[in-house]
């Protein structure tokens, strides 16, 4: 079959650049010849071998280029170890050449390890040359005269790269600080004294060395807010006084209640004393009459003892009896 000769070519061309690009994803010429101008010795055996290790050669390569640009004497078997690891090489490169740059003493092995810790570790390094302010939230302590002081502060941080793996982040710092702020505060006979004297807070938390153990160096605290709150003291007693109130008012009831009860009891007694009474009473007329029929007693001696009831009435009512004085009396 006969193919038109433009036709041929379009076919062979686009072969062409199929083939090419196959060469090069496998080859890559341009890094190579890239890395070799900036006079970083690498095979392109080496760049293919990164291929079947499946590792992006330019992520190896343009750091290296960097390092070596820089001076650092880093092997493409660090940086390439490290990519295997799952670390970022361009950030620890660029990590190592700003350290260099502001004369901090930092190898390739503890930038390495202080990524793979999951800390930026250039973010460290910036902040080992330009230190950062962290504030707290207000932090409530309480004077020992009761009044609440609401304190809020700035502290001032580098970063620590020796500690940087294994160390407390900023929540450590933040709580230490708080703590300190609180045990100042509390130490303080009067309000007034941490009013008057706001650096003291500063100069005794700052001397509690609380940046240890933590991926910090504390450079310096600074109070940037003090305000009075609440009279915790008095709101405290009124409490107290309140709970004393309602405990009297409980034992009041409960004597209250015990009263009620006992009169409730004499009342009962008294109504069976007077039905004994009555059941007694009514017992003296049978008693009576049997003395009258068994002739312990006489019709004679009955007289004289009703005689002797009616006479007794008589007196009794005589002297109930409240006569009005007269004139003649009062004279």
């Amino acid at each position: 079959m006969n193919l038109d000769p433009t036709v041929s070519i379009i076919i062979i061309a686009v072969l062409a650049i199929i083939v090419v690009s196959v060469f090069l994803s496998f080859f890559p010429i341009m890094l190579w010849i890239s890395a070799l101008a900036s006079g970083v010795r690498i095979s392109i055996i080496t760049l293919v071998a990164m291929r079947l290790r499946r590792v992006v050669p330019s992520r190896i390569v343009n750091p290296l280029i960097k390092a070596t640009k820089a001076g650092l004497g880093l092997t493409i078997n660090q940086l390439e170890s490290h990519f295997l690891a799952g670390g970022n090489v361009d950030r620890v490169v660029n990590a190592l050449i700003a350290a260099q740059r502001a004369n901090i003493e930092l190898v390739f092995e503890r930038a390495a390890a202080i990524d793979l810790a999951g800390r930026d570790v250039l973010q460290a390094v910036q902040m080992s040359v330009n230190p950062r302010v962290i504030e707290t939230p207000i932090v409530a302590a309480v004077a020992k005269d009761g009044i609440e002081v609401k304190v809020k502060a700035r502290v001032t941080v580098r970063a620590n790269i020796e500690r940087l793996v294994g160390g407390a982040g900023e929540e450590t710092i933040i709580a230490r600080v708080g703590e300190g702020i609180v045990t100042t505060v509390g130490s303080s006979n009067s309000h007034k004294d941490v009013l008057e004297n706001p650096d003291l807070i500063s100069r005794t938390v700052l001397g509690k060395g609380l940046d240890a153990g933590t991926a910090f160096e504390i450079l310096s605290i600074d109070i940037a807010d003090v305000d009075v709150g609440k009279n915790i003291g008095a709101h405290l007693q009124t409490e107290q006084a309140e709970a004393d109130k309602r405990i009297a008012q409980a034992k009041a009831e409960e004597r209250r209640a015990m009263a009620v009860a006992q009169e409730q009891e004499m009342k009962a007694r008294v109504v069976e004393m007077r039905a004994r009474v009555v059941e007694s009473e009514s017992a003296v007329p049978l008693a009576m009459a049997d003395a009258l029929r068994t002739g312990k007693i006489g019709v004679l001696d009955y007289m004289n003892l009703k005689n002797l009831e009616a006479d007794t009435q008589m007196r009794n009512s005589i002297g109930k009896t409240d006569v009005a004085p007269t004139d003649e009396d009062e004279r």
